[in-house]
């Protein structure tokens, strides 16, 4: 279905942006759009964006300048005394507040770029977020980022095991956990599903049934942010931890709102990376059923391989809940430098989607 929504816009409008990939997957980050946003606070920025600019969303990640399978970051002024900058994470179901990936993306961009100054062979860096501020530190050897170690916030457990009623499926046990983004979690076996490419359509299916089950009938609120709610994204994952078998996931992003008369909207996109804060609410589920210390590291694989490493270094409380502080490595590469144009004669202002890629109403 063609998307024709207007956009605020009046007259011409350039964004310029730097392409980047974390562990392969795509993050388009946009260094001047900060002026079309609005808020003292993240939370309130995030809100704004929400509120007011899903056709900026739908520009960039629809069709002809996006696809499926991209996300974006927009990179704002700091709102903290001592943080480098702020972002807000575009995704096709929505605006975010945070994503790991999207954070390596947007950091190992700053940083060659110039945006923030290279501070050493292992440079801080300070991201205001509106879950709270993000630090992450960048291994960089002659200008090149090595390596990102995304210090995350706090992860919590909401529950484990929650019987969820899934069509097609019927009662599949999900972790509902927080690690930036509220998840639900679940074993791939469960479904009777292999985490491999070649089942990519079956794998989305599954999570998007999962997602749509999850919005109905599970509550969760951020407990410092009332603004955070719903579960969000789908985690498919390998299970228990098994002496040498490698943990593997793939997280379902879902592109158009579910609607459950309608099984054609019952898709989406799969991270292609091992999803940043998935792994962080998967490292938080594991260390809840004692299968992961602290100190430990997590060895955490994609869809298609490609690897991030999460480590919890120790314990703490979200609004009084137990929760974990999880660290995440991963790489990054810039892909390209890009100067994305909006003429005002442009018949698709908010870009558009087609349904042999897209789902109804994306």
């Amino acid at each position: 279905m063609m998307q024709r929504s207007a956009t605020p816009a009046s007259g011409p409008l350039t964004l310029e942006a730097i392409e980047v990939h974390a562990e392969g997957e795509p993050g388009r980050i946009l260094t001047s759009a900060a002026s079309l946003i609005q808020g003292g606070t993240m939370a309130e920025r995030l809100q704004y964006c929400k509120d007011n600019l899903d056709w900026l969303r739908r520009l960039m990640l629809h069709e002809p300048r996006g696809y499926p399978g991209l996300c974006s970051v927009i990179l704002l002024p700091p709102v903290n005394e001592g943080s480098d900058f702020g972002i807000v994470v575009l995704e096709q179901g929505g605006f975010t507040p945070m994503s790991g990936s999207n954070t390596i993306c947007a950091v190992t961009a700053a940083l060659e770029e110039g945006i923030v100054p290279v501070r050493g062979q292992e440079t801080l860096v300070t991201i205001d977020t509106a879950v709270g501020t993000v630090q992450a530190i960048a291994k960089v050897h002659d200008g090149k980022v090595l390596s990102v170690t995304v210090v995350n916030v706090p992860a919590f457990v909401v529950e484990l095991d929650h019987p969820l009623e899934v069509p097609e499926f019927g009662t599949v046990p999900v972790d509902v956990v927080f690690g930036g983004q509220f998840f639900a979690q679940a074993k791939a076996a469960d479904l009777g599903l292999e985490l491999h490419p070649d089942n990519g359509k079956e794998l989305a299916r599954a999570g998007a049934l999962i997602k749509m089950a999850a919005l109905e009938q599970i509550a969760c609120v951020h407990p410092d942010n009332p603004l955070i709610s719903g579960v969000n994204l789908v985690m498919l994952h390998t299970g228990d931890r098994v002496t040498g078998r490698q943990d593997r996931n793939t997280v379902v992003l879902s592109n158009g709102k579910l609607v459950p008369s309608d099984p054609s909207t019952w898709t989406g996109a799969l991270d292609r990376s091992p999803c940043g804060t998935g792994t962080s609410a998967r490292m938080a589920a594991l260390h809840a059923r004692g299968q992961l210390a602290i100190g430990e590291d997590f060895s955490h694989h994609s869809i298609i391989g490609s690897e991030f490493i999460g480590r919890l270094t120790g314990t703490t409380t979200a609004g009084g809940r137990e929760a974990v502080l999880p660290t995440i490595t991963g790489r990054g590469w810039v892909t390209g430098r890009t100067q994305w144009l909006l003429d005002p004669t442009d018949p698709f202002p908010s870009g558009y989607t087609v349904g042999d890629i897209w789902a109804p109403g994306a």
